[in-house]
């Protein structure tokens, strides 16, 4: 198989490098308060079949993976929930089954293979939480040095995991956005390699393996995916993972993709209907692990919704909380807020949908990582 870079804008090919994130030529444009511009994705060429493996699928070798159990996460069947919704075809991809607890494993875990092929220590992050316990985690692994940027209003746990993992934890007085833009300045002054979200290409690729696992665990495509989304790169992730599967003549059509948004986190949803960002745009919301002001992957997002009639659904925080103990309760899986909206979003539209549909509830992250919010569901 041959890799390569591809930007989504321009369509410029580039070699895979260390020192190359975004496309030269439209970064250029990149503008204050907006999305990313000039994201790139690994191109592929070859050939494979049904009886892939997921490795073999992506730009490093797997030699080069640290000795941890990343992904092959389940896809199951909740009955109890089968049985309320009246869908007989439901199902849960559980990715709180990670290592350190979400999905965020999957990037982290190929941006952590690249560094150690590339012999790089210093791996450097922004997040609002799951990417930085995710990395410290995987980092440690690999025996990486990994440096990350949180706000200080995160949830303690998400902190505390970080700390346990052993990474150097900068608190930020702000949110995700500015713990962003300090992760950029830093790895601009001190070097490192970015496992910025949407910034690196590998994010978005790693993110893909979950795709590539659902169709092999339901011997093909559901008919819809409901996907918890802040800054677009899970949602963009998916779609490339079909989109690989579709190349390859595996799938004759992509999954029609729910993009999962809290009322008070929408950018995406917003750009879509309004036709551009809004750069004044400040988010709210209790489901932190998608509360972001300005989506870092969002033109990457609207293209794919837009390309493969996807759509968004916005949910309320309460309507999040209501999902998240109405998921542990009749399942016994207990995920954070933003994973909970997946069901949330789900059951907003569920008479839209033929109940025969294969569907598929995308849960991102452990609710053991905000017992906080949890709480309010309970009490």
């Amino acid at each position: 198989m041959k890799y390569y870079y591809v930007c989504i804008e321009c369509g410029s090919s580039y070699d895979i490098s260390r020192d190359l994130m975004v496309c030269p030529r439209c970064s250029q444009k990149q503008e204050a308060c907006e999305p990313l511009r000039g994201v790139l994705e690994v191109g592929i060429e070859g050939e494979f079949d049904k009886d892939f493996d997921i490795f073999d699928l992506l730009p490093v070798e797997k030699e080069y993976f640290p000795p941890i159990p990343v992904g092959g996460t389940p896809l199951w069947a909740p009955f109890n929930l089968r049985k309320k919704t009246g869908f007989s075809n439901l199902y849960i991809k559980d990715d709180s089954l990670n290592p350190t607890g979400s999905l965020k494993d999957r990037a982290s875990f190929l941006v952590a293979a690249f560094a150690v092929r590339e012999k790089i220590k210093d791996v450097v992050v922004a997040s609002t939480g799951n990417a930085a316990s995710s990395m410290a985690g995987i980092g440690a692994a690999a025996g990486l040095n990994i440096r990350i940027f949180i706000p200080a209003a995160a949830p303690r746990a998400k902190r505390v995991q970080s700390l346990q993992y052993g990474a150097e934890v900068v608190a930020v007085d702000g949110n995700y956005d500015r713990a962003y833009d300090l992760s950029m300045e830093y790895t601009k002054i001190h070097g490192g390699l970015s496992r910025n979200t949407a910034y690196n290409p590998l994010t978005i690729e790693g993110k893909k393996t979950a795709a590539l696992e659902i169709f092999k665990q339901l011997s093909g495509a559901p008919d819809f995916m409901f996907i918890p989304t802040g800054d677009g790169v899970i949602l963009g992730g998916v779609y490339k993972g079909f989109k690989d599967l579709m190349s390859a003549g595996l799938i004759d059509r992509i999954p029609t993709i729910y993009a999962v948004q809290a009322r008070g986190s929408s950018a995406i949803s917003r750009a879509l209907e309004e036709g551009s960002f809004n750069k004044s745009y400040h988010s709210k919301t209790v489901a932190d692990s998608i509360a972001v002001d300005i989506p870092r992957n969002g033109y990457f997002a609207i293209k794919y919704i837009k390309k493969y009639s996807g759509r968004c659904v916005e949910v309320e925080d309460m309507e999040i909380i209501r999902a998240q103990k109405e998921l542990a309760s009749t399942t016994g899986l207990f995920a954070e807020p933003a994973a909970s909206a997946s069901l949330a979003g789900f059951l907003k539209v569920k008479d839209e949908i033929p109940q025969d549909s294969k569907v598929v509830l995308l849960v991102t992250g452990s609710g053991l990582k905000d017992i906080e919010t949890a709480i309010k569901g309970v009490i």
